[in-house]
């Protein structure tokens, strides 16, 4: 697989322009190191909104599903820095889904990313992944793109952390998500009004809906980046 394990954490959520900076600071210098030295976290990338608004997309590649809710990973969610504490409110109208990977295809990285939250329609799960993971393997290869990955929600069954209270409470979740990478932000839109437009997915077995969002790299790390 192109993604770096078997599972992912996908979120999304919105700062305001006051506290922008200290909290790309914080998110980089801080908390990618914390999630990084966490065992089974490998790879985490933070893309901003490219029409320069306040939305963020934070994707951490995982080992296994099972990371998600392994010891270390709960000490961390339990016992917030006093930084991530203070930080932790400012994190606005967030989505955070802990998925399974189900497709992947290409270069997990690129300088655009397209996030599609989408969900199967009745009966058509299959039907959807099967259209989703052909598309993945097209993007792969087809000037400006380079990657497809699809994503399928599962929360464990956990109770809810420090952090998700110091946000207010248990995050919404996107159901299935499809990420579109490229290097050319032009044939992500053109994507988006295309195999990813609505009368596309829904004709591939998706629910009416999809919300489709474009970003641009910001930061990345892995692991062994900060060993």
């Amino acid at each position: 697989m192109a993604l770096l394990g078997d599972a992912a954490l996908a979120m999304w959520w919105d700062i305001a322009p006051a506290h922008r900076a200290e909290f790309e600071d914080w998110h980089t210098h801080e908390h990618f190191p914390e999630r990084m030295g966490i065992p089974g976290f490998h790879r985490g990338s933070r893309w901003s909104a490219v029409d320069g608004g306040e939305g963020f997309f934070v994707l951490y590649e995982l080992a296994a599903y099972e990371t998600l809710f392994c010891d270390a990973y709960l000490a961390r969610l339990n016992a917030p820095s006093p930084w991530s504490t203070k930080m932790m409110p400012h994190h606005r109208h967030m989505v955070r889904s802990q998925c399974r990977v189900l497709e992947s295809r290409g270069g997990a990285l690129s300088l655009h990313a397209l996030t599609v939250r989408l969900s199967p329609a009745e009966g058509a799960g299959e039907r959807l992944r099967a259209h989703l993971g052909a598309l993945a393997g097209l993007l792969s290869s087809r000037p400006g793109t380079t990657a497809g990955h699809l994503l399928q929600n599962q929360t464990p069954q956990i109770a809810t952390t420090t952090e998700q209270q110091i946000r207010g409470g248990p995050d919404p979740a996107a159901d299935w998500v499809f990420i579109a990478c490229g290097y050319e932000r032009a044939a992500l839109e053109a994507l988006a009004g295309a195999e990813l437009s609505e009368a596309a997915l829904v004709a591939g077995g998706a629910q009416a809906g999809a919300l489709r969002c474009l970003y641009a790299l910001a930061h990345s790390n892995t692991a062994q980046d900060l060993g």
